[in-house]
């Protein structure tokens, strides 16, 4: 891990739209057309084809929600490290949410916002991996042209529910701040809070390394050392969550300790 500080500037430039497809559509526009910078936000009062998890849709009332996009070139992190990006990330929505909600705030595996047991928001991050000329020779070919993988860019995907108050029926346990709280809450004054927030948290990692933001997400996890219901395939069975690795795999423990990917397994809630 590096050791010196990098000024990520997210936020700037912030971009609001009216009405969107996806944040995260818009931002990969911005990328292949050659338009996109370091730290660019893309904020939209409205989506129509939102995007969560694994595919699933985000749906969002008009105006009443955080839906933020922001493009990170994240020079000073190793592909391998992606890991330590969406604990960043994870950390910082956190962090924000619960300055507001109060302590009944978690994250749940892999990055997605609860309060209590009800979901608040969730955390959707796209990367793009290309090529580089590596500059070493390779001793099998000779060829000192050899080129390994790059991380070009990620496309951070945030939505927190924040003023909305009616969901839809096939949503089986959302909440926002304005149910939490009581009050209503500028959602593009939020928005640029999480930019300042995030800002913060990757200086941290640049400067001091991992550890530290590692602990607390570990110790912000959702049902840590709680038996929970997880379901694989078509098998449910029970198991105490022990915790995340630092691969990001899900570690419980049943009659064995196991350790499961992201899409591997479901919760049952």
């Amino acid at each position: 891990m590096p050791q010196h500080s990098a000024h990520y500037h997210l936020g700037s430039p912030f971009i609001e739209l009216q009405s969107v497809d996806s944040t995260n559509n818009y931002a990969r526009n911005l990328i292949h057309e050659g338009l996109a910078q370091h730290g660019t936000a893309i904020f939209a009062h409205e989506q129509v084809a939102g995007k969560g998890q694994r595919g699933k849709i985000w749906t969002s009332d008009k105006g009443s929600n955080v839906m933020l996009s922001l493009i990170v070139k994240p020079q000073l992190l190793l592909l391998t490290q992606q890991f330590q990006l969406n604990v960043c990330v994870t950390v910082a929505v956190h962090e924000l949410f619960m300055k507001y909600a109060g302590g009944n705030t978690k994250i749940k595996w892999p990055n997605d916002l609860y309060w209590q047991d009800r979901k608040a928001g969730g955390i959707l991050i796209e990367s793009g991996v290309g090529s580089r000329e590596s500059g070493v020779r390779s001793r099998e070919s000779g060829d000192s042209n050899s080129t390994v993988a790059h991380w070009k860019w990620s496309i951070i995907g945030i939505g927190i529910n924040i003023n909305q108050t009616a969901f839809p029926s096939n949503l089986s346990n959302p909440v926002s701040l304005k149910q939490i709280t009581g009050k209503n809450f500028n959602t593009v004054t939020l928005a640029k809070e999480i930019c300042d927030t995030l800002n913060r948290k990757l200086d941290e990692l640049m400067k001091y390394g991992f550890n530290n933001i590692y602990a607390r997400y570990l110790s912000q996890l959702y049902k840590i050392n709680s038996t929970v219901k997880l379901k694989k395939s078509n098998r449910v069975f029970e198991a105490v969550i022990k915790g995340v690795n630092m691969a990001g795999q899900l570690v419980v423990h049943h009659s064995i300790e196991e350790a499961f990917n992201f899409g591997e397994i479901e919760w049952v809630i």
